[in-house]
């Protein structure tokens, strides 16, 4: 309809059925967010792995939990307008704790979440040593999160591990009964080829999601190739995340070495960016309207 204005969810949803490798850049917290909309993305994921690293110091070795994901996700939902995937990781339990967490984040401003099939406690994607559980308990689970939503246009996303350890045809396998089960999107983590990306595009057949990350197992390819190949969603989960700690490092070591940093764009924001950035004008009208 002409002049309908789509909801986050919607707009979504609509995005990733076009299936034209659609970039979507992760985020560790609520500034990386704004920072990714200015950008002019389409959508952005608010991953595990990063508010793990940022949040607490820590890997990704499944140390959070659903209150700090239910309060980044609020804290982004304010900062920005686009669209939020929230990396809900195991759901936190069982089917039964998997409703809690899909009401939870649905209500905190979450348009989408992954759930995945590792058990718990689990691990980053592109680390070994993974186990994933049966097929039949994470069904459950798919089915428990498509009747916990509200919307229809929340999304579920649902990803599997098994091709680490069982191989890409039984987490083939498992990605189609996931969408035979309810999910939207459905995701196998860490394909270690472009033959196993053409596989995993071609033969389900629901949108797919393909996660890049840099220095990781899977192929880093220009989003246009993934588009050809049929994908839905190009996953940078952790770009801004790692961008910063080089950026940290830069500017840290320059202060160290030298004993003062400059306003030097080559090694920091400036003040100016850094307030536009967090909104400061805004601020400063509201103080002036309210005083």
């Amino acid at each position: 309809m002409s002049g309908l204005i789509l909801t986050p969810g919607a707009l979504l949803r609509q995005q990733v059925q076009a299936r034209r490798g659609m970039l979507v850049a992760g985020a560790s917290n609520a500034l990386a967010a704004r920072l990714i909309e200015q950008l002019g993305f389409e959508a952005l994921y608010l991953s595990g792995a990063g508010i793990t690293n940022s949040f607490y110091g820590i890997p990704d070795l499944g140390f959070i939990g659903l209150s700090d994901l239910a309060q980044h996700t609020a804290a982004v939902r304010d900062a920005v307008q686009l669209p939020i995937i929230v990396d809900a990781d195991t759901g936190f339990g069982n089917a039964l704790n998997v409703q809690h967490t899909v009401r939870t984040l649905e209500r905190a401003g979450a348009n989408a979440i992954q759930l995945e099939d590792q058990v718990m406690p689990k691990k980053c994607g592109h680390f070994s040593g993974k186990a994933v559980i049966s097929k039949d308990e994470m069904l459950g689970k798919i089915k428990a999160a498509v009747d916990a939503r509200s919307s229809r246009d929340f999304l579920i996303i649902a990803r599997t591990d098994a091709r680490a350890i069982h191989g890409l045809d039984d987490a083939l396998e498992r990605a189609h009964a996931f969408a035979e089960q309810g999910a939207d999107i459905t995701f196998v983590e860490a394909p270690e080829s472009r033959q196993e990306l053409q596989r995993i595009s071609a033969e389900l057949p629901c949108p797919q999601v393909v996660n890049v990350v840099i220095g990781g197992k899977t192929p880093t390819l220009k989003a246009s190739e993934f588009e050809k190949m049929g994908f839905g969603l190009v996953l940078y989960a952790n770009a801004a995340l790692q961008g910063a700690i080089r950026g940290m490092t830069q500017a840290l070591t320059y202060l160290r070495d030298h004993g003062e940093l400059p306003e030097d764009p080559n090694l920091v924001a400036t003040f100016a960016e850094r307030q536009s950035l967090v909104q400061k004008d805004r601020f400063d009208a509201l103080e002036k309207r309210y005083t």
